[in-house]
């Protein structure tokens, strides 16, 4: 089972504070923490620990947060041979989690603005033999196309977690099998205002018109929709024991979800197997420490069953 992502590092620096500030406003009594992050690397590692053989193209700084990073995928297993090293230095992203487990976060790309086409092409034996390709939007356009055209042109499925949403070019979607967004990023691609008016059903089908593929739309605690050529379906949440952090909780079902997908689950299956994955990580603090393990996500599934 291999899986090839194409994605985003950086490093998190994240804020605990008793609300967000207004504009204008400090906020005191924050506690500070830093650690690994970026939506790529984070399902990289996550995969990884499910159990996949994973290699990951992302780009870092020659600087300390670029050394941390490649020390994580070597001591995650994630094979990182193709990672550029950029003239930038490496994107940090400021993180504010509230009580309630919401977050704010803002990001400065830094070395990944330098992933591009050509990086893509030195990836395509890994993206080649893969069993599935997943490509996150933290990094530039012309990497993210390059990457779903080398899934295609290769036959390996392709799956885009198209976070942080932006309008897609037309070429893009029918180079997409499999497309994640929350439901907050589903209008957003499409290109549609805040006034759209449409409900979530209504949605995915939109956005398979346009892929041909597969849509799941994840909404949190509601579970997901899953758009396929035979309809719409509602796959029911896997409750979480308590919210600490939804941050990575996306990255978290994405992988996981790729990662059943690699093994031969069928959609439905391979979403219900991720949403356990993303109720594990909103119940622990911080990204990395909340990613689940198979072990863990077998015992949860053996006891909610």
């Amino acid at each position: 089972m291999k899986i090839a992502v194409v994605g985003s590092y950086g490093a998190g620096l994240t804020m605990r504070v008793p609300k967000a500030p207004a504009a204008g406003e400090t906020v005191s009594g924050g506690l500070f923490d830093s650690g690994a992050g970026g939506k790529g690397s984070n399902q990289a590692v996550a995969a990884a620990r499910l159990g996949a053989e994973v290699t990951l193209l992302t780009a870092v700084g020659d600087d300390e947060f670029g050394r941390s990073a490649r020390e994580l995928w070597r001591r995650e297993g994630v094979g990182a041979e193709h990672v550029v090293t950029a003239q930038a230095p490496t994107m940090v992203g400021f993180i504010l989690v509230e009580p309630s487990g919401e977050n704010r976060i803002a990001i400065a790309p830094g070395a990944l603005d330098e992933l591009d086409a050509a990086a893509v092409d030195a990836f395509r034996a890994e993206i080649a033999s893969a069993d599935i390709l997943v490509v996150s939007m933290e990094i530039p356009e012309e990497a993210v196309a390059a990457a779903l055209r080398a899934g295609r042109e290769s036959g390996t499925r392709t799956l885009l977690n198209p976070a942080p949403a932006r309008p897609l070019p037309d070429a893009c979607w029918p180079l997409i099998d499999v497309l994640t967004p929350n439901q907050t990023e589903a209008p957003v691609l499409l290109g549609l205002d805040e006034g759209h008016g449409l409900g979530d059903e209504e949605l995915a089908r939109a956005l398979r018109e346009r892929t041909g593929g597969t849509v799941v739309i994840t909404r949190g605690g509601e579970g997901a929709l899953v758009a396929r050529d035979t309809g719409v379906t509602t796959v029911p949440p896997h409750r979480a024991r308590t919210v600490v952090d939804t941050t990575g909780a996306g990255d978290s079902f994405t992988a996981a979800f790729a990662v059943a997908l690699a093994e031969g689950r069928p959609v439905g299956r391979a979403v219900e197997f991720a949403a356990v994955a993303g109720a594990h990580t909103v119940s622990i603090a911080g990204v990395i420490p909340a990613l689940p393990t198979r072990a863990q996500l077998n015992a949860l599934i053996g006891s909610a069953s």
